[in-house]
């Protein structure tokens, strides 16, 4: 789990603002709001595109305003960063050539650098894309191409202005002062190493920037994932601290994120529409459509829903995920009088689960993630809710050094007691699992999954920490663990916990429970 939610979104007048401002309809997900008191030089940089044969689209129009406003204390740009996470095949080429061209032509003597993968990509996008619409251009007349090998660039005589390309490597950048910067594919790069070589020849420069721009990376992308963190704190942080005062100090780096949360199903048109912000514009649903159909659903997250791609999970021979896929129904609703609730908490303690487990009529035990957040303040009000309203059979939590076990205290003065009389339990009191009772539930429910006598609804959080988890020894038997998993395992946990409550709680307060219907 990221330190930021994926279900953040910011307040709806922003998405007002962009469609009454651009005509923007598909509003990032983490966005930098235009400032209303800055003027911008936005307009200028959409002229060029439009001599470049580019016109803007809403997006990027709305993403160079906001780039290149100007503080009217200094008259110097208000951003020295520009980051810009957006899928592929939506005009970041454009949007970037533009911006380079701007510079050069705006200004005398700038020096622009661009970057991408490797050097031979650089050049490659430098001569084949930018290179070619320039001198195709109403714009050719102003520049000049320079190829010799280490010493490429695009001339501008008129205002002694380059834009060259470099390599990904510490010496990038190295030289003359740099005006602008442009990390492209940042996915590509698994350090700063670029960053860290620009910065410095930036710093003797007023109107210097930094943009970097990508799709979704993997893993690996660890400069990239750093960047895409930090941009969606910055921004959380800006629209709280607007709600408190709208004239709220800004941060000097402005941000623009398109995502789709993993609960977005990426077959769904609507999806599409809320992530691609180019669609209906230089691409459609139907070209989106096939490259659904010819790639492989991860690469497709990545390349157009703009995922980060997770390398596929081992599999852990104690976990049967095979089963998994075959327990879903759909149609599955836990029988409101046999509901046993359980939480737990991340390892790390960024999120935690609530979970329900329930015997159907036909025998079977329905699994249900209630609720799985960010953080752990939220749970203990909302098991106290859900106590109330389900009088639930038991709620289960872990002790044992388990992270959920410092929410005991909280549970009990919340009004969810302990059993008096552990001898005979009533209705609604916790059920404190120790490391015994943790590791029956475990291969309990392992059982159950081979034999099939559990059912799901195929919710993401669930599935996800199935298909992620990892399992240690326990003596010779196993448990789950939490430590080594590949993802947040709480919701696993969570509805392992209430399973197991559900079936040694149940026999003690329901006259009717008869344990032989949660096996096969």
């Amino acid at each position: 789990m990221t330190t930021t939610s994926e279900t953040w979104a910011p307040p709806t007048e922003f998405a007002e603002d962009l469609y009454e401002r651009y005509g923007l309809t598909c509003p990032p997900r983490w966005g930098t709001p235009r400032h209303p008191g800055r003027k911008s030089l936005g307009p200028k940089l959409w002229k060029v595109m439009a001599k470049l044969g580019a016109p803007p689209m809403p997006w990027q129009k709305y993403v160079s305003d906001v780039a290149l406003e100007i503080d009217p204390e200094t008259g110097l740009f208000a951003h020295r960063e520009v980051g810009l996470s957006v899928s592929r095949q939506q005009g970041k080429t454009e949007l970037t050539l533009g911006a380079q061209v701007h510079r050069a032509m705006a200004w005398k003597q700038q020096n622009i650098v661009y970057a991408a993968q490797t050097r031979g990509m650089a050049r490659q996008r430098w001569e084949d894309e930018f290179w070619e619409k320039i001198s195709g251009s109403d714009l050719a007349r102003y520049a000049r191409i320079r190829k010799s090998n280490g010493n490429e660039a695009i001339l501008f005589p008129g205002k002694r202005s380059r834009m060259g390309i470099t390599a990904n490597t510490e010496k990038a950048g190295h030289g003359p002062p740099l005006d602008l910067g442009f990390i492209d594919e940042a996915f590509a790069h698994e350090d700063d190493r670029l960053e860290q070589a620009f910065s410095p020849a930036m710093l003797t420069r007023a109107m210097a920037q930094l943009w970097w721009a990508s799709a979704g990376g993997t893993t690996k992308s660890v400069w990239l994932n750093k960047k895409r963190e930090k941009g969606r704190e910055l921004i959380e942080a800006l629209f709280a601290a607007l709600a408190e005062d709208p004239d709220a100090i800004r941060p000097r780096a402005c941000y623009f994120e398109w995502f789709a949360p993993e609960d977005m199903d990426r077959a769904d048109p609507a999806t599409w529409r809320a992530t691609l912000p180019a669609l209906g514009y230089t691409v459609t649903e139907e070209v989106i459509a096939a490259e659904l159909e010819k790639m492989d659903p991860a690469e497709f997250d990545r390349a157009y829903l703009n995922r980060t791609r997770k390398p596929t999970p081992p599999s852990d021979p104690n976990v049967p995920k095979g089963k998994w896929p075959g327990l879903v129904d759909a149609a599955s609703r836990p029988e409101p009088s046999r509901v046993a609730l359980a939480l737990d908490v991340s390892q790390d303690r960024k999120g935690a689960a609530i979970a329900a487990a329930s015997l159907r009529p036909d025998g079977i035990v329905h699994l249900e993630v209630v609720a799985h957040r960010p953080g752990t303040e939220w749970v203990v009000p909302a098991m106290a809710r859900l106590h109330a309203l389900w009088n639930p059979v038991a709620v289960a939590v872990a002790s044992s050094g388990a992270p959920a076990a410092s929410l005991i205290d909280d549970l009990i003065a919340a009004g969810i007691d302990v059993p008096k009389d552990k001898s005979a339990p009533l209705r609604g009191d916790l059920a404190v699992m120790r490391t015994g009772d943790i590791t029956e539930a475990c291969g309990q429910l392992a059982d159950a999954i081979n034999q099939g006598t559990v059912a799901h609804l195929d919710q993401v959080p669930l599935t996800a920490a199935v298909n992620g988890a990892r399992t240690r020894r326990q003596g010779d038997a196993w448990t789950l663990d939490r430590t080594t998993s590949l993802v947040d395992i709480s919701p696993l946990c969570a509805v392992t916990f209430a399973r197991w409550a559900l079936l040694i709680r149940g026999p003690h307060v329901l006259d009717d429970y008869d344990i032989a219907d949660s096996f096969a």
